[in-house]
């Protein structure tokens, strides 16, 4: 699997979600407080993103606000400053029908517990794709939550129209930015490495050794590029795989001990309460709850 794609992999153990909003007027919102990745898909009117550390920047339909690790930031009628825009309120009223000065969805998946993947983390918090919405735009307005699809089905949906957002509008700014997934082609191989053997218990010496590097070298040029050590990747790595095979498998806790590297399941227990401070069997309840 490539980067990219298990870095969306493990966002799938959060909640994902999709909802409509529509707003008139001098309006203004603010996000803050996600754990997890998420987006914004302009559908109609113009708009402006607001950040802490830049200017604001222009959005019109189709405009893809991507949300690579929980960024704070917002909206808006107008360039301003985030101060004082009232936080987004969740959980509340659909708005009424009929068209707004501005509509968008806003998709996300929330995690929990847990980390963002050290791939999206080391991307800029926002990024603005122009036009990569327009050809999701009929798809999400289909499947946004609560939406006249809401039935059967509309869980599935909704988490493949989250992944389609976030993976096309992230390969369209990657190849119009000409940036490679990682810096350095060495580290994006034992990358693959790891990814590749998911059940291997590997050490840090393992993994120098398969780069033809000394232990010292491997650690720097690896923290270097993927913003962690070795160490806490390959954990986070584990667990979040582990994760994943609990919200989407019934398997035993010691198959997925032996699926993720672990000697046995009492060793992956440990370690995954102190990761995501619950034991795996209330994980799994809690997301099948």
């Amino acid at each position: 699997m490539d980067q990219l794609s298990q870095a969306v992999s493990t966002l799938r153990v959060g909640r994902g979600t999709v909802r409509r909003f529509r707003q008139s007027g001098a309006w203004g919102l603010s996000y803050s407080g996600l754990v997890g990745s998420g987006f914004h898909v302009v559908l109609r009117g113009s708009g402006w993103l607001l950040s802490a550390d830049g200017p604001p920047v222009p959005l019109v339909r189709g405009d893809v606000v991507l949300v690579t690790a929980g960024a704070d930031h917002g909206l808006s009628a107008e360039p301003r400053s985030m101060l004082g825009l009232p936080p987004v309120q969740l959980g509340t009223a659909r708005p009424a029908p009929g068209p707004a000065d501005f509509e968008f969805l806003c998709g996300a998946y929330r995690l929990t517990r847990g980390h963002v993947h050290p791939y999206l983390a080391a991307l800029p918090g926002l990024i603005v794709v122009n036009g990569a919405g327009r050809t999701v735009i009929d798809l999400l307005d289909k499947y946004e939550e609560d939406g006249p699809a809401a039935g059967p089905g509309a869980d599935a949906a909704r988490q493949a129209v989250l992944d389609l957002v976030l993976v096309d509008a992230l390969t369209r700014w990657l190849e119009a930015t000409d940036r490679p997934p990682t810096s350095d082609p060495a580290i994006t191989a034992i990358l693959g490495t790891i990814d590749g053997s998911p059940d291997t218990r590997w050490s840090v010496l393992d993994l120098s050794r398969a780069a033809g590097m000394s232990r010292a070298t491997f650690t720097r040029r690896f923290t270097s590029t993927v913003g962690r050590t070795p160490q806490a990747y390959l954990k986070a790595h584990r667990l979040g795989r582990a994760a994943r095979l609990l919200h989407e498998t019934d398997a035993p806790l010691a198959t997925i001990a032996r699926r993720t590297g672990y000697a046995t399941e009492f060793a992956l227990a440990a370690a995954f309460r102190r990761e995501y401070g619950t034991a795996p069997g209330r994980f799994r309840r809690a997301h099948r709850a």
